[in-house]
């Protein structure tokens, strides 16, 4: 299956040039640097700055309307995640996707949430399960609309919504600090024709186990669910060799 259209990046890419329409940063200097840092995360995560592509900080300056000093800070930091990389003689870019640590990242998710989906579907009440199932519908109506975005987001809801249930809010927070370069990976993988079917068939899965109140079935469903990611990184690897190092 055809992961994205084929993107041939190397130094071209890096020139590459996108204008996004960035609100201007709040008054205050740490103020102004953390909403630079969420705003350049959100675009990094949701492919609107792909990898490879330059972050200049004179551009950035400009667009959110403030000084370098806090868009230097932001950029250290977002580099500090994995998401930007600096190079002291050519200059700073999105960092490209480490393929080898996908699998790890994976790893964390299928223990962490596999554990916790088991444990939520001994304790979901009967309105809880109405509100995964709420949280479906909403992947449904996204998914009509074409609108990405709103998948994504219906997506996080439906596994925060299982740890919440489970009692351990925690172990989403955990899950979503070790997921940032798994979620550009799944942000490419979207478009491609019939995948958010599947991932909407796979949460499905989820939920009937949770709610036949068969707790091994839901982590079995939970971890292949998790794990289906492995083999497309292959095809996306090939596809756009210059996204990832």
């Amino acid at each position: 299956m055809a992961i994205a259209a084929r993107d041939d990046s190397g130094e071209g890419q890096r020139r590459e040039r996108r204008s996004l329409p960035f609100a201007q940063a709040p008054a205050g200097r740490a103020t102004a640097s953390s909403f630079v840092q969420d705003e350049l995360r959100r675009a990094i995560l949701a492919m609107e700055l792909r990898p490879g592509m330059p972050l200049v900080e004179k551009e950035l300056t400009a667009r959110f309307g403030i000084s370098r000093t806090p868009v230097r800070e932001a950029l250290i930091r977002l580099k500090e995640e994995g998401l930007v990389e600096i190079f002291p003689q050519s200059g700073t870019f999105v960092a490209r996707i480490p393929a080898a640590a996908i699998p790890e990242a994976v790893f964390i998710r299928q223990a962490l949430e596999g554990a916790a989906v088991e444990l939520a579907t001994q304790r979901a009440s009967a309105a809880e399960i109405a509100g995964l199932d709420a949280t479906i519908a909403r992947l449904h109506e996204a998914q009509e609309a074409g609108d990405q975005g709103a998948f994504h987001l219906a997506d996080e809801a439906f596994h925060e919504t299982i740890a919440g249930i489970a009692g351990y809010p925690g172990v989403w927070r955990i899950a979503h600090a070790a997921k940032s370069q798994i979620d550009r990976c799944r942000r490419m993988t979207l478009p491609v024709p019939g995948r958010m079917e599947k991932v909407i068939h796979e949460h499905l899965v989820i939920l009937d186990a949770m709610r036949r109140r068969d707790g091994k079935a839901a982590e079995a469903a939970m971890r292949t669910h998790l794990g289906m990611l492995l083999p497309e990184l292959v095809i996306m690897q090939a596809q756009n060799p210059g996204y990832f190092i």
